[in-house]
């Protein structure tokens, strides 16, 4: 008999991450619980779990783990976006280093950890992503992301190549610290791959003790052989029992 409840699992998530393939899972595990998405700007990812308007985000690290929970799940790839007709398109890949004569884009939002950010900075510092891609676009400079963040905001005329020897994004699932209930534990179950039958998440009950197997049966001696009978009485000087036979 399904469960009857009025929750939900609310789970925000940052522009670029894709949660389908978790979501799938969840309605196959625990369709009695909606899932119910929101995306969230990635500058205010964190405050919306630490408000408890989601349960969970997916978000990208680094965040402020202060009261938080957090498991990365992947590192992304790093890309540098740039017009299809900029020199950088034809290569295969992009060094940090190929990227030291360019203006580079530094959005507001930017989430890659730069010990020193490359190339000649822009003196105007774009709000969000989609805001660098599209001075990408008119030629500002370029700009150096995740790889879900460039296909996100494609645009036919610009393109992207993988950055060698730069910071990548790690994406991670965090919720409140004094927040882990049956739902986030099942949820986090989902995530991290485990099986229908594994022993965390929702209490599940006991598994049935399985039945002892049956004893062994007990072989039978077989009976004496009457030859061996016969020689055992001779040697004992007597004769072999035959029962009793009638006067004549």
């Amino acid at each position: 008999m399904p469960v009857v409840t009025d929750r939900s699992f609310r789970l925000a998530y940052v522009p670029g991450v894709t949660p389908a393939k978790w979501v799938r899972t969840w309605q196959e595990r625990v369709p009695e619980v909606p899932l119910v998405l929101d995306q969230v700007p990635a500058a205010q990812a964190v405050e919306v779990v630490r408000e408890r308007r989601a349960d969970a985000a997916l978000v990208r690290l680094p965040i402020d783990r202060t009261d938080l929970h957090a498991i990365p799940l992947y590192t992304e790839t790093t890309v540098v976006v740039v017009p299809k007709d900029h020199l950088l398109a034809v290569a295969d890949e992009v060094s940090v280093e190929d990227l030291a004569d360019s203006v580079v884009l530094h959005a507001h939002d930017d989430t890659l950890d730069w010990p020193h950010p490359p190339g000649e900075l822009a003196t105007h510092r774009p709000a969000t992503t989609m805001d660098a891609v599209e001075l990408v676009a008119a030629g500002v400079g370029l700009l150096v992301v995740p790889q879900s963040l460039a296909r996100l905001y494609h645009r036919r005329d610009l393109t992207y190549r993988p950055v060698t020897f730069g910071p990548q994004s790690s994406v991670a699932l965090t919720w409140p610290a004094d927040g882990t209930s049956d739902l986030m534990e099942e949820f986090i179950g989902v995530v991290r791959g485990r099986t229908v039958n594994s022993t965390r998440g929702r209490t599940q009950p006991p598994a049935a003790t399985p039945p002892a197997p049956p004893a062994p049966a007990k072989k039978k001696r077989p009976a004496p052989d009457a030859t061996r009978t016969a020689t055992t009485a001779r040697r004992r000087g007597g004769t072999p029992h035959r029962g009793k036979r009638g006067k004549r």
